[in-house]
């Protein structure tokens, strides 16, 4: 089969090894600064709220998903919320192992409509359910630097 040909099966797909260089630079965006200013100067998280349909994205967006609503109005959401679920995670972003397995947890803060992924601390798998309450733990004020490493992870809380 050519290269320029097109495929009509998955098994003819053949791997391309080697390395494939790729530069990118993501920037936060609007919505995303005013979210990690405001974790970095008052450790509180905001959400965007659409007033048309009254979901609130945590982290914040600028357009509604359910209605294309332009998103101007930040409001306060809480720094604990549920559990919704999690996975303990062995790989580190760089591909290889790490020292110490990692728990991930997808956490919906009270007064947000969508959820968010981030650490757990301070726990065990064994000691996680879905559905429990955990806060989130920040950095102390002067080490915070506007990203999401600000939150050092989310802890289960009897709250």
């Amino acid at each position: 089969m050519a290269m320029k040909e097109r495929l009509t099966k998955a098994d003819e797909a053949k791997p391309w090894y080697g390395e494939l260089p790729v530069e990118s630079l993501y920037t936060a965006g609007i919505a995303g600064e005013k979210f990690f200013r405001s974790i970095q100067e008052k450790g509180v998280f905001l959400g965007s709220k659409c007033h048309k349909c009254n979901m609130v994205y945590v982290p914040p967006k600028i357009y509604c998903e359910q209605d294309f609503e332009k998103l101007e109005d930040y409001v306060e959401v809480a720094d604990c919320g549920s559990l919704e679920s999690f996975t303990c995670v062995h790989i580190g972003l760089d591909g290889k192992r790490l020292l110490e397995p990692m728990i991930v947890g997808l956490i919906n803060l009270d007064g947000a409509s969508t959820s968010i992924v981030h650490m757990l601390g301070e726990t065990t798998v064994e000691e996680l359910c879905m559905g429990m309450r955990v806060c989130a733990v920040f950095k102390p004020k002067n080490k915070r630097e506007g990203a999401i490493t600000d939150i050092l992870y989310f802890k289960p809380t009897k709250q």
